[in-house]
């Protein structure tokens, strides 16, 4: 940011063309001789010969210009145009950079080359110099400046620099720094003694000159004129986020008066305002918020506050902008209407830093109940790379004075695996910092984790998954603050009741038993061939100690509320890819079996997220009476390398691709005489809703590299996506369409004018708009992730929130939004390329399978 300063040192803030214009400089001259190479020079480098350095005449020079900060170059260089010379070097020539004045950084520096011709298309470097963009008080610099060329050598651009154009010890420079206090009236005029001085220091810069051996490249930097008047560009940068500009600082307190305060409360907004009010509470997270529209989100507050999704916008606008007005904003949040759960996640954002607006956060996500806590705990747990790492660490441990009954906090449903709430933790000193509004996000989700073990499960993974991230986005402090929860996590859990211990001890048989099937996988990926690798897992997986040492039974990781007593070897199988993921049969202790799939060597964070995010929709439809026979199954990244997927028994739709296959498929498994098609009612229901449910999902997160092997679909007629590799755009093949809808998928509904079909696109819209009113809910998760090591997020971050922001349509209405889902329905199913990439993918697919075929040898 730049403020501009008059001639007379009056700080003023104005608005002018030539403030958000492209920075130029002026190439004047070139003075000074020029050191002509020796014989030996000659003789070892014969470029010199075709360059101009023997000319008794000016030779044809150039220069170049570049901006650079840090030593880093941030703009490409800019050349002077061809010219001849005859007697001396000048340019006098205006040269436009690709950067705007308000974009300059604070240590910008301008390096300068001037450059010979050699050859046809050759050049060589005559020597460089630099200057720094902004003088050491931060004003931009101002008119005609005679900077030093340091021979034979390329501008050193990092500071300090061994190249400067400008020196503090000679005459040249100290006269200079006179001049420029005498343009700026700091030195009082004398019309006849000012023109004897200004001659006097012509001639000792000419003197100067000639003394010296050095060249000398005369620049020129612009001035800066606003209604006749020159001005002093002076940078501005805020320090810390309460921080603002002087003049929009005046302005807001002018505008936000503390003495019109009580007027305000009685303040009602005419129909246009309301209007305009109205639409600023409806911007998305990622919309920021203008200073006008800042000023009347606080004019009309106590008119807002009874409107709790208005909250974010007001904390936004008042604690970022204003500093004499924070307490009276904080005040607010006593007065507004409570946030819902899902607004409160905003807050939580880095964003928001102010600690009382994020434990306020803390304090409404209390509200929410162990089902929902589940939905944003990852999300949670990402947020504490935004919280006070200091405070996080100065927190002490707990320890509790009343045991809890053992049965209240592990009592399992035999039938179906749920797990009761925990009742009766008042007595836990984390119970009781509940109710504190002091009450810091990590202090949050370990009390809260303390209370069920469910949430205590994933709480646990999500932060050992954190702490084994070293990748080069990870800090050492925030690794350090993971573990540092990680450790009070489970201080927590040892120092309380008989059952938390229980809870502890869990956790580290999971580990255990983690660090005993890495170390089976890995045997089996030393086998040759595919049936190797099967009887191996069989023949190990007879061994009991893979489970457990003590034959008790233990927590399953991906779903603790299954408890796996043994395994069944028969029923396992490893899957023909280079990683070798293994399906693994469980025995539960409730006689019951549970598949999942353990990988080894992948990140599986990107697949957790996006199955995390179909739960979600899920949840949220069902919110809306619209029940789409979804498939959410579970996925959890136990290591940055390793993780574990529900496996669910179902076929893939390229087994099943041929026309009227699917419409078999379904027949052969529930025929029905009065069903359409010969097919149950309820299971081409299932079919229709969960085509129109993933259509609209997979569309909103843009999953990528959809073909049919990475959709499966159930006997019940449940169709389902796998396999999240891709994702915000990212896609290998070429022309992906929007929606992952082919015609023997419609073939299947009964043709593009059945009733079904049409069925199917009804729930497509409805799905869609139920959605867009949640959109909030899902940005603001998406926003919680923008730093983690998430592959397609860390590639583009700061993009990651708008790309899911765009597929929304946020700024359609509902009929316009309907007739969009439309023409991408109608795109998907007529698109020609994903035809041809679907075959090429068949292809491939089978050359695979004949690598991998089983020779007589093996």
């Amino acid at each position: 940011m730049m403020m501009a300063d008059d001639s007379y040192g009056r700080f003023n803030y104005v608005y002018s063309s030539e403030l958000d214009a492209e920075c130029e400089i002026k190439i004047g001259s070139l003075e000074g001789k020029r050191n002509r190479p020796g014989y030996k020079d000659l003789v070892n480098s014969t470029i010199g010969y075709f360059s101009g350095s023997y000319q008794e005449e000016c030779s044809d020079l150039f220069v170049t210009v570049q901006v650079f900060n840090g030593g880093m170059p941030i703009t490409l260089p800019v050349q002077t145009s061809h010219k001849s010379f005859t007697n001396r070097w000048n340019w006098n020539e205006w040269l436009t950079l690709p950067i705007k004045f308000s974009d300059l950084p604070r240590e910008a520096i301008l390096g300068f080359t001037v450059w010979d011709y050699y050859g046809t298309e050759g050049r060589v470097p005559i020597g460089g110099t630099t200057i720094s963009v902004f003088g050491k008080r931060g004003t931009l610099r101002q008119g005609m400046h005679d900077l030093r060329i340091w021979p034979d050598q390329k501008p050193d651009t990092n500071l300090p620099t061994t190249t400067p154009g400008k020196s503090s010890h000679d005459k040249m420079s100290q006269l200079f720094k006179l001049s420029k206090k005498y343009r700026d009236r700091h030195i009082t005029k004398c019309d006849w003694l000012d023109r004897l001085t200004s001659r006097e220091i012509e001639l000792v810069y000419e003197q100067e000159k000639r003394d010296s051996e050095s060249m000398f490249l005369m620049v020129e930097f612009p001035r800066i004129h606003y209604e006749g008047i020159t001005f002093t560009m002076v940078y501005f940068e805020k320090v810390c986020f309460l921080e603002e500009n002087i003049v929009e600082s005046k302005h807001h307190k002018l505008a936000r008066s503390l003495r019109s305060g009580p007027s305000d409360k009685d303040l009602k907004p005419d129909a246009s305002t309301r209007d305009l009010l109205n639409k600023i509470v409806g911007y998305p997270p990622t919309k920021t918020l203008s200073s006008e529209e800042q000023d009347l989100v606080w004019k009309f507050r106590f008119y807002l506050s009874s409107q709790k999704e208005a909250l974010a916008k007001f904390n936004f606008s008042q604690l970022t902008f204003v500093r004499v007005l924070s307490t009276a904003a904080l005040e607010m949040l006593m007065v507004w209407s409570p946030m819902n759960v899902e607004d409160a996640l905003e807050l939580l954002s880095p964003s928001f830093t102010h600690p009382r607006v994020r434990k306020y956060a803390i304090s409404r996500l209390r509200q929410a109940n162990d089902e929902d806590l589940l939905l944003y705990l990852m999300q949670l747990v990402q947020a504490l790379k935004y919280e006070n790492f200091e405070d996080i660490k100065n927190k002490s441990d707990f320890v509790v004075s009343k045991p809890e009954p053992e049965s209240a906090l592990y009592r399992r449903d035999s039938d179906i695996g749920a797990v009761e709430p925990v009742i009766g933790l008042e007595q836990h000193p984390l119970g009781r910092s509940v109710m504190s509004e002091s009450m810091d996000l990590a202090t949050f989700l370990i009390s809260r984790a303390c209370k069920n073990p469910v949430v205590a499960n994933y709480f646990f993974w999500y932060l050992v998954v954190e702490c084994e991230d070293h990748s080069d986005v990870q800090k050492e402090e925030m690794l350090e603050m993971y573990r540092n929860v990680l450790r009070r996590f489970s201080v927590a859990l040892s120092k309380v009741i008989s059952n938390l211990k229980r809870q502890r001890s869990q956790l580290a048989s999971q580990q255990a038993f983690l660090k005993r099937l890495c170390a089976l996988v890995e045997s089996i990926q030393k086998e040759g061939s595919q049936k190797k690798k099967i009887e191996q897992l069989k023949a190990m997986l007879h061994n009991p100690d893979i489970v457990s040492t003590n034959g008790e039974s233990i927590v399953l990781p991906l779903d603790p509320t299954i408890l796996v007593k043994s395994m069944n070897p028969e029923k396992s199988s490893v899957f023909a890819s280079k990683l070798s993921p293994c399906l693994l049969a469980f025995q539960t202790a409730n006689g019951k079996e549970y598949k999942a799939i353990f990988k080894h060597g992948d990140d599986l964070r990107q697949d957790q997220l996006i199955l995390q995010m179909f739960k979600l929709m899920d949840k949220l439809l069902r919110y809306e009476n619209l029940d789409l026979q979804l498939t959410p199954y579970n996925a959890l990244a136990t290591s940055t390398k390793h993780g574990f997927v529900e496996f669910i028994e179902s076929i893939a739709l390229s087994e099943v691709s041929k026309e009227k296959a699917i419409q078999k498929f379904l027949r052969q498994h529930n025929p029905s005489e009065n069903g359409p098609y010969g097919i149950a009612a309820e299971v081409m229901d299932n079919y229709l809703k969960s085509c129109a449910g993933y259509c609209v999902m997979t569309y909103l997160l843009q999953v990528g590299d959809r073909h049919l092997d990475n959709l499966m679909l159930t006997k019940n007629g449940k169709m389902f996506h796998i396999d999240f590799g891709f994702i915000l755009g990212r896609d290998p093949k070429i022309m992906a369409p929007p929606m992952k809808l082919n015609k023997q998928m419609v073939a299947a509904m009964g043709g593009y004018d059945s009733e079904h079909f049409q069925q199917f696109k009804v729930f497509t819209y409805t799905a869609f708009l139920a959605l867009r009113r949640s959109a909030n809910l899902v940005l603001n998760l998406f926003s919680l992730m923008v730093d983690s090591n998430i592959p397609d997020i860390a590639l583009e971050p700061d993009k990651a929130v708008k790309k899911v922001q765009e597929k929304f349509m946020l700024h359609l209405n509902d009929e316009q939004a309907v007739q969009y889902i439309q023409s991408l329905i109608d795109d998907s199913v007529n698109a020609f390329m994903p035809t041809l990439m679907e075959y090429g993918h068949k292809m491939a697919q089978a050359l695979r399978k004949y690598e991998t075929v089983p020779t007589l040898q093996d």
